[in-house]
Parts: C-alpha cells; structure tokens; sequence
C-alpha cells in the first residue's frame, strides 16, 4: 500500500547564507490533523520564489521516506527529520523507477497527477548548510515527484494514495532524470523522449527541453 507517512508545510522565511539575506521556503515541518490541499498548495504552506517554485504543476513536493535510510548514511551526524528535503508529503510505496508522469492518484477525496521530477536550487543546500548537498541530490538520482491538484479535498499523514490510473505513455520519474542528465542518448532512449512529449502533465518548460534533445 502506498501512502503519505508526513504531511509537511512552512511558510517563508529570511535567513543568511554566505553574508546575505534570503527568504526560502524550504523549511517544512511535519503537522498534525488533516490539511485542505488546494490546487496551488496546502494550507499553511508557501513558497518564496513563484518563478522557480509552485504554481500549478508543483502543488505538492513528495519525497519518499524510503530515501532517508540512505541519507541517514550519507550525512552522519545530520539529525534528518520528516519534511528535510523541503517535501510537502512524505510517502511510502512510490518509488521515481515505478511513479510516471501522468499518473492520476485519490488521496481520500481528492485528485493528484505525477507531473515532473524535483530539480533543486540553490536552497536546499540552505536547508543542510553545505553547498555541495544540491550536487550530491542530483546524483543520488532520488529525486521524489512533483504533483497537479485535479480535485481539491482534505488530506492527512496515514492517507493511503490510491493509484486511478496509469498514463499509457510508461515514462517514469527516473526515466525524466536518467535522459535529463544523459551525455548521450540511445535509440531506445529517443523514444522514451517521443512518449514523453505525448503526456498533458508533463510541463512545457520539460517538454522544451525534450523537443531540444529531439532536434539535436
């Protein structure tokens, strides 16, 4: 069963980073009770910077809790809670290589779609205090999944997250990463591309990005 272990939200905040002031987002805690989930957001949670961040294809940050055992090893001494990663749900059973763009979930009464992979600026590497953690969340290639609100509703940690549909193009989270980050890219890689391209979800700025691997 998949479902969401942490609800997690945080409004803007300053802080200094190297001897200047900026206002983030990215500190999430964890919250009790159920959230209404809007179509840009949860109550009680923001973002700073609305170029880079939310809008409607990144309503809600998911990052899954599986990926904190492997954290945990890699930043010893780190006290990592729910909500480090800046995601606004915390789940369990949806791993990036089994969760594709275009996949509709129920979460109680409301709607999600999987749209897009988390690529992090510059302030997640605020949140751990160490520059070189934005590198390092790349090339863990965990990235968790961004989602669409189709239907607003009321949402809580323990919620199961129950799967609708599937998006018949089959193009995965890891595979947006693995292409996105490839030097090179395969026949078979192309094609993944070309279905890719097919899926509504997908945001346009990705799908610039993708028309680009195709004209190359």
């Amino acid at each position: 069963m998949s479902k969401i272990v942490s609800i997690n939200v945080g409004l803007p905040r300053a802080v200094v980073w190297h001897g200047h002031q900026v206002t983030t987002g990215i500190f999430k805690e964890p919250v009790e009770g159920r959230v209404f989930l809007r179509k840009l957001d949860l109550d009680g949670d923001r973002q700073a910077d609305l170029t880079v961040h939310g809008g409607k294809y990144k309503a809600v940050y998911c990052y899954p809790l599986e990926h904190y055992a492997y954290w945990k090893n890699e930043l010893p001494g780190y006290d990592l809670t729910l909500g480090n990663f800046g995601e606004n749900f915390t789940t369990e059973g949806l791993l990036e290589d089994a969760v594709h763009i275009g996949d509709h979930f129920s979460i109680d009464s409301a709607e999600v779609v999987v749209t897009q992979p988390r690529l992090p600026c510059y302030k997640l590497g605020i949140r751990f205090q160490s520059d070189a953690m934005v590198k390092r969340f790349l090339a863990s290639k965990r990235s968790g999944f961004y989602l669409a609100v189709v239907r607003e509703g009321a949402v809580g940690a323990g919620d199961e997250i129950k799967e609708i549909s599937r998006d018949p193009n089959h193009v995965s989270i890891a595979d947006i990463i693995r292409l996105y980050f490839a030097k090179k890219h395969s026949d078979a890689d192309m094609e993944v591309v070309h279905r890719a391209l097919q899926v509504a979800a997908f945001p346009e700025n990705w799908k610039e990005d993708f028309r680009a691997l195709v004209a190359d």
